[in-house]
């Protein structure tokens, strides 16, 4: 699977089928896991997630928000671009595109990436997802 870079619902991101390959692309420690990211709430449930009910609608409805239950973390988050190979697939894994604990660079990107998705408005870095830790009793807001 090939490493994209494109703008995602909150940032310039890698998204890619094959945690590996982003592993190796970021120089990141394995011990800390990617975003999975699906393009909406359906995807999620035939992945075979499950959310608990009283938090199944904060889940559907977010927008920006990262979720971690248990040990996995995921966002659902539709992408406004008009992008077949982001249509065909219903998730990615996803990480900011840049070296770790570094700034947005845009030869970085280009260096590191297969395919690179972007629309009239460019690529450009904003702020990150909020991460919310749920599980069925509480929640906390961890970013």
């Amino acid at each position: 699977m090939s490493v994209i870079v494109a703008q995602t619902d909150t940032t310039v991101g890698f998204l890619s089928h094959d945690s590996q390959k982003l592993y190796s692309v970021k120089s990141r420690p394995k011990t800390k896991p990617f975003i999975k990211v699906y393009k909406d709430f359906r995807s999620f449930l035939s992945d075979g997630k499950r959310v608990e009910k009283n938090r199944k609608n904060m889940v559907r409805r977010s927008k920006k928000t990262t979720f971690i239950i248990n040990d996995f973390s995921f966002r659902v988050a539709e992408s406004d671009l008009n992008s077949q190979i982001l249509r065909d697939f219903s998730w990615f894994y996803s990480t900011s595109a840049n070296q770790s604990g570094e700034k947005f660079s845009r030869d970085f990107c280009e260096s590191k990436a297969d395919i690179i998705i972007e629309d009239k408005d460019g690529l450009f870095e904003s702020s990150s997802s909020v991460i919310i830790k749920i599980n069925s009793k509480k929640q906390r807001r961890l970013r």
